[in-house]
């Protein structure tokens, strides 16, 4: 079996000026978590960052789509208001409502060389599904 299909993955894909991002994993959590971490990818590389601080991120909305972007965008918020970046999130969903925990440090501007800051998940290419394998996708293009 092929090992990238074993475990959740993240990936990044093109789309104008701006960049997709994709979680694929065997849960919907996972997916989310997954392209959380394609999120922080876009700024830096991940192994760059250390999982000292945890953040816990709560919201809520009436369907999967509009979940991931709105916890996108509260890790986008986060990132922005207290400059830290994250490696690590721990998701879990239940009616629609998102409760996690995101595991990062502060922004050192030497260390972590951000390429670009997020602005924020946009509706463009937002889609969340379960794929014929029960795998999910969850997926959305953000404006850097």
């Amino acid at each position: 079996m092929n090992s990238k299909l074993a475990t959740p993955y993240w990936e990044h894909f093109e789309h104008g000026a701006d960049i997709g991002i994709r979680g694929i994993a065997p849960t919907l959590e996972q997916a989310f978590e997954q392209a959380a971490v394609a999120m922080t990818g876009v700024v830096t590389h991940l192994d760059l960052v250390s999982a000292s601080k945890v953040v816990c991120i709560h919201c809520e909305a009436p369907d999967n789509e509009l979940l991931l972007v709105s916890w996108i965008n509260e890790l986008i918020y986060e990132m922005s208001a207290h400059r830290l970046l994250f490696n690590r999130y721990e998701v879990v969903i239940d009616d629609g409502k998102l409760s996690a925990s995101a595991f990062g440090e502060a922004v050192d501007q030497q260390k972590h060389q951000p390429a670009v800051e997020i602005k924020g998940a946009t509706f463009t290419a937002l889609h969340v599904y379960q794929q014929a394998d029960d795998w999910w996708v969850a997926q959305c293009i953000v404006d850097v």
